[in-house]
């Protein structure tokens, strides 16, 4: 699936972020270049790893300057090097350098999550498995943050608490059973006339058949188990509901993981372990 924008949440987060950065001016700007003075710059690679959050350096540039226009030479999700140059902007130098810092905190961020995400994608390809993201994210950057991570090559699980039952261990410990927290669940998501669907964990073995004897869940989570029982869990719940994994999820663990035949698996490392591409916009002297 395509991974796709939300441009009134990209607009808000564009005006927020100036906000924060610049308040009633670029005073530095402002005092030591003309109002129409225009400048070109180029975004310059300084790593390797896989690019994101070109559309969004475009969107900003087009805020502080309507006229700006973009010479795009690498598109989101591309692999890149340094020396690469992902783009060349022309701009007026004042909108330019107002914008310079938000760019570039924004694309370092984003790809660095999608360069992780690309690895991860990596280790489990040729087999039927999809790598989810979690909402360890930073907060008011979730929907840049999940949108990198498709660009990464990985999948987006639930957006927040509103679009999906998790019932977690607090939920079945506060309820007194895997079977109680079900049944509370369904009853609410009638008295809503919600259609959501619903996502259990399980510790280990003897929660696992509470659940499977309860049914009316979406998926089970295996949260932490050792590669044999979990093995022994995706074989018993044999298909009949969607299963997941999560906890201890690394680079290094993800495959033999997969190789358990699980549909799912969620690790938040994708976006709160993932670093930063470096990058630099330099004004091109002439």
């Amino acid at each position: 699936m395509e991974a796709i924008l939300d441009k009134i949440q990209l607009e808000k987060f564009i005006f927020e972020g100036l906000y924060e950065d610049v308040r009633e001016g670029d005073h530095t700007s402002l005092a030591c270049i003309p109002a129409d003075d225009r400048s070109k710059a180029k975004l310059l690679v300084k790593a390797e790893g896989v690019i994101a959050g070109i559309e969004v350096a475009e969107a900003i540039f087009h805020h502080v300057d309507p006229s700006s226009t973009l010479d795009i030479r690498i598109n989101d999700g591309q692999d890149v090097q340094y020396g690469d140059v992902a783009f060349y902007v022309e701009c007026n130098t004042q909108a330019l350098l107002k914008a310079e810092r938000l760019v570039l905190n924004t694309m370092q961020r984003l790809s660095g999550i999608a360069t992780l995400s690309s690895r991860f994608a990596f280790e489990v390809e040729g087999l039927a498995v999809k790598i989810l993201d979690t909402r360890k994210t930073t907060p008011l950057m979730r929907f840049l943050e999940k949108w990198a991570v498709k660009i990464g090559g990985c999948d987006n699980y639930r957006a927040g608490l509103y679009d999906w039952i998790m019932i977690k261990d607090n939920h079945v410990d506060a309820c007194g059973s895997h079977k109680e927290a079900i049944k509370q669940v369904h009853k609410y998501l009638k008295e809503k006339d919600l259609n959501l669907n619903i996502t259990v964990e399980v510790r280990n073995l003897v929660e696992l058949q509470e659940v499977l004897e309860t049914g009316g869940v979406t998926r089970i989570m295996f949260d932490n188990f050792e590669l044999p029982i979990l093995s022994e869990a995706v074989a018993h719940v044999d298909g009949r509901f969607e299963t997941e994994v999560s906890g201890g999820v690394t680079l290094h663990t993800v495959r033999k993981i997969a190789e358990t035949g699980v549909n799912y698996i969620s690790s938040g490392a994708l976006t709160h372990s993932a670093g930063c591409l470096d990058l630099s916009l330099k004004v091109i002297k002439d």
